[in-house]
C-alpha cells in the first residue's frame, strides 16, 4: 500500500487529480502521524481531525478538483491567523478564546486551491520570540528534539519538518519564517512588501510581517506562494548570472558568526562562483545604531499587539517587550529609520545582485520554558544564535502591479527564501545551477553537515515598476556540528539575575525611543546588554569589531 506521509505537495495534489487516492485518505494518514508524534514534537496547538476529513470529502467531491494546484493537500496554519471556527490564541492565555468567523485571505486562497486545514500550530506569546513555547505547549526540533524548533512559526516548521503535513503556511517580521526554516531544514519565502496579503495582527508590525509557505522543496514552496499571493510563478528557461557579495559579518554589534557558518559561507561562494556567477567578499555598510534600530521595531511592534490585552494574563517577558516598545512606537511609526537604512544600502545593492551570509549565528537554544524566565535572558539568547534577519525586515519599494512574477532569475515579486535538509533525498536548485542534497529519509539525528540557504530580498518586474532591491542569500549547517565543535549554547545564560531585567526595562524607557538613532535610546541600549569587547576576530568577521556576548 502506498503511503502518502513523507510526499510533497505536488506529488500528493497529482496524484488526487488522477484519482489515484482521495482526499480522505491523504488527510487520514497525516492525522494519524500527528496523533502519533506531536505528543513528542508539540507542532500543534489544535488539531481538527473531525472537520479536516469532512472538508477533505468535500474537496473530493469538487467539480473542479482536475485543476486544483492544493488538491487534498493537507495543510497547518500559524495560529495568529483566523481559521474559521476555530479561536485564534497567538500563544497567549491574554487572548480571547473565541471562534473566527471567517478566514484570512491566504487560508482562503489555500483552500480555494484544494488544500485542506488540519490545524493551527503553536507560537511564542504574541509572536514575539525566535523560540516556540509557551502555555499552549513547546515546539521541538523533530530533528534534534532537545532543541527548540524556532521562532515565531516553530510549530509550523516543526509539522512540516515531522511530515506530519507537506506544507504549512506562517509568517515573518523579524525572521519568523526564515530561523525556523533554518533551524529545520526547509525552504521558505518571505515575499516582499505588498505580495501577498498580509493581516497580521494590528499594523502587520508597521508593515514588517509577511505570510508565506514552509515547505521540503523548492517546487512545493513555489506551487504554495503562487497560490497565497495569487500569481503565476514561472520557471525560467536558463539561469542568469549574477554579481553576488559573500560576507561573514553579523549585522548586530555584539554577535560573532561561528566558525561552522562562517566556513559554510565561503563553501557555498565557491560553489556559486562555480555555477557562473561573479562572487567577490564584500561586507554591507551596516549602521552601528542598526541594534538599535532592530530593537526599537522588534518592541514596538509587540506593544502595539498587546494594546488591550489584560497585561496580567501576560508572561513577564512578554510584558517587559511591550512597555519597553511604548516609548518607541511614535518613532517606528515615522518610518525614518527604516528609509535611514534603505538609502544607506541602496549603493551596495547597486554593485551587487544578492549578498550571501551565513542563516543562523550558531545552533538554536534548548527547547524549555523560555517563556517563565526573564526578558533579558530571552533577548540574548535570540539575538546571540540569531543576528542575520534585521536586515530582511523593512518593506522595501511599491506594490508590484503586475499579475504574473517568474520566478529568480527573471521578473519575480520581491522575496525572501530559505532551503536546505529536507526529510527525503533529493536535489534542488537556485537558481537551476546551484544544487545541494538532502539527508535519508525520516527526521533523524545526524552529524553529517547539510547546507541550508536562503535568499531574501527584492527582484524586480520591470513592466510593474516594482522598486529594485537586494537578495540575501545564506548558509548554514546543522546544529549537531557545533556540538562537536564545542560553540557554546546559545541559551542566554550569561550569568545574570533575571531580577536586573526590570532595572534594564527602566533605563531603556528612560532612554527615551521617539528617535531610534538618539544617543539616549543607543545608551540605554547598551547599559541593558552588558557586553564585553573582544578583538582579534576580524579576519572570521569581515575585518568588523566584534562585541561578544559573555
Amino acid at each position: 500500500m502506498t503511503s502518502w506521509v513523507g510526499r510533497t505537495a505536488v506529488e500528493i495534489a497529482a496524484a488526487v487529480r488522477e484519482k489515484r487516492v482521495t482526499p480522505r485518505e491523504v488527510v487520514a494518514e497525516h492525522l494519524a502521524r500527528i496523533e502519533r508524534l506531536d505528543g513528542r514534537v508539540g507542532a500543534f496547538r489544535v488539531v481538527r481531525a473531525e472537520a479536516a476529513l469532512a472538508e477533505a470529502d468535500a474537496v473530493g467531491a469538487r467539480d473542479d478538483l482536475a485543476q486544483l494546484p492544493l488538491a487534498g493537500v493537507p495543510v497547518a496554519v500559524k495560529d495568529n491567523l483566523p481559521v474559521t471556527g476555530e479561536s485564534n490564541r497567538v500563544g497567549s492565555a491574554a487572548t480571547p478564546d473565541t471562534p473566527a468567523d471567517h478566514d484570512h485571505v491566504t487560508v482562503a486562497r489555500l483552500r480555494a486551491a484544494g488544500a485542506i486545514v488540519v490545524g493551527l500550530t503553536n507560537v511564542p506569546e504574541l509572536c514575539i520570540f525566535g523560540t516556540t513555547e509557551g502555555v499552549h505547549g513547546t515546539s521541538r526540533n523533530p530533528w534534534d528534539t532537545t532543541r527548540t524548533a524556532g521562532g515565531s512559526s516553530g510549530g509550523s516548521a516543526a509539522a512540516v519538518a515531522a511530515g506530519m503535513v507537506p506544507i504549512a503556511l506562517g509568517n515573518d517580521g523579524m525572521g519568523s519564517l526564515r530561523i525556523p526554516a533554518a533551524n529545520c531544514g526547509l525552504v521558505t519565502i518571505k515575499p516582499g512588501f505588498g505580495v501577498v496579503p498580509a493581516g497580521i495582527g494590528d499594523g502587520d508590525w508597521f508593515g514588517m510581517s509577511e505570510n508565506g509557505p514552509l515547505a521540503t522543496t523548492v517546487e512545493d514552496a513555489r506551487v504554495m506562494f503562487s497560490v497565497i499571493a495569487d500569481i503565476e510563478v514561472v520557471r525560467p528557461d536558463r539561469p542568469t548570472p549574477r554579481r553576488i557579495a559573500a560576507s561573514v559579518r553579523s549585522p548586530l554589534t555584539g554577535v560573532a558568526i561561528s566558525k561552522p557558518y562562517t566556513t559554510a559561507v565561503r563553501e557555498a561562494a565557491g560553489l556559486l562562483n562555480r555555477a557562473g556567477h561573479t562572487v567577490q567578499r564584500a561586507d554591507p555598510p551596516y549602521p552601528l545604531s542598526l541594534s538599535t534600530t532592530s530593537l526599537a521595531h522588534w518592541t514596538a511592534g509587540t506593544s502595539v499587539d498587546a494594546a488591550g490585552l489584560d497585561p496580567r494574563k501576560l508572561t513577564r517577558r512578554s510584558r517587559v517587550h511591550a512597555a519597553i516598545g511604548r516609548r518607541f512606537v511614535k518613532g517606528v511609526r515615522t518610518g525614518r529609520a527604516r528609509e535611514q537604512l534603505r538609502e544607506r544600502l541602496a549603493p551596495f545593492f547597486a554593485e551587487h545582485d544578492i549578498l550571501l551570509t551565513a542563516a543562523l549565528a550558531r545552533r538554536s537554544p534548548k527547547a524549555g520554558p523560555w517563556h517563565e524566565r526573564g526578558w533579558l535572558r530571552n533577548v540574548l539568547a535570540n539575538t546571540n544564535y540569531s543576528p542575520m534577519t534585521p536586515l530582511g525586515t523593512s518593506p522595501a519599494g511599491r506594490r508590484c502591479r503586475s499579475r504574473s512574477a517568474p520566478c529568480p532569475p527573471a521578473r519575480p515579486a520581491p522575496y525572501s527564501w530559505w532551503g536546505g535538509r529536507g526529510r527525503r533525498r533529493r536535489c534542488w536548485s537556485w537558481p537551476g545551477s546551484w544544487r545541494s542534497c538532502g539527508p535519508g529519509s525520516g527526521p533523524r539525528r545526524s552529524t553529517r553537515r547539510c547546507r541550508q540557504a536562503f535568499l531574501q530580498g527584492a527582484m524586480h518586474d520591470v513592466q510593474a515598476d516594482a522598486a529594485v532591491a537586494g537578495m540575501v542569500v545564506g548558509v548554514g549547517h546543522r546544529a549537531q556540528d557545533r556540538e562537536a565543535e564545542g560553540e557554546p549554547e546559545a541559551d542566554g545564560r550569561v550569568g545574570l539575575d533575571d531580577g536586573v531585567e526590570d532595572h534594564a526595562a527602566e533605563a531603556l524607557v528612560a532612554g527615551g525611543g521617539e528617535d531610534v538613532f538618539g544617543e539616549g535610546a543607543a545608551d540605554a541600549a547598551a547599559s541593558v546588554v552588558g557586553v564585553d569587547h573582544e578583538a582579534g576576530i576580524g579576519d572570521a568577521v569581515g575585518g568588523a569589531a566584534v562585541v561578544r556576548v559573555t
